[in-house]
């Protein structure tokens, strides 16, 4: 009996990427695939005059940040995320707005290569890059951690 728990491999967290336009980009990291609805209260008392309180489901799921963290990309010029942080610090007005959002998804593979999760997340776009600071001490590698704002996220496999 006590092997039926485990009837599978457990998803091992270093094989993923960022899916994009067609594009995989490597990640080192990701954090925000929360899903969570909103939860209602009502209080209210009960028998003998007992506060009760009362939660309940409500129809808003709340939608985290996505927070990406990958190895700064030797050229920004040429690197597909600086190109669309760019795209957006031109600003969304008028019918340009749903032009710079994107979709895309964070896509878990095993150790074969073999694809075994997907989170698609809808309208997006970067609102933040941060460069990890930088020090003549260091033997680490840059990192970037990018902010990605989304409407909508979905655990699809």
């Amino acid at each position: 009996m006590p092997n039926e728990l485990i009837a599978t491999d457990p998803i091992v967290a270093q094989n993923f990427y960022l899916e994009i336009d067609g594009v995989n980009l490597i990640l080192s990291g990701v954090s925000g695939l929360d899903m969570e609805y909103d939860v209602v209260t009502v209080q209210q008392r009960g028998k003998g005059g007992k506060a009760e309180q009362i939660k309940t489901r409500g129809s808003v799921l709340k939608v985290p940040d996505l927070s990406i963290t990958r190895m700064a990309p030797m050229d920004a010029t040429s690197d597909p995320i600086w190109q669309w942080f760019k795209e957006v610090s031109l600003g969304f007005t008028g019918k340009s707005r749903g032009a710079k959002r994107k979709n895309g998804s964070i896509v878990l593979y095993d150790t074969t290569g073999e694809e075994i999760g997907r989170f698609n997340f809808y309208n997006g776009w970067p609102s933040k890059i941060a460069t990890d600071g930088v020090s003549t001490d260091s033997n680490e590698p840059v990192k970037e951690t990018i902010t990605l704002v989304i409407e909508r996220l979905e655990r699809v496999k």
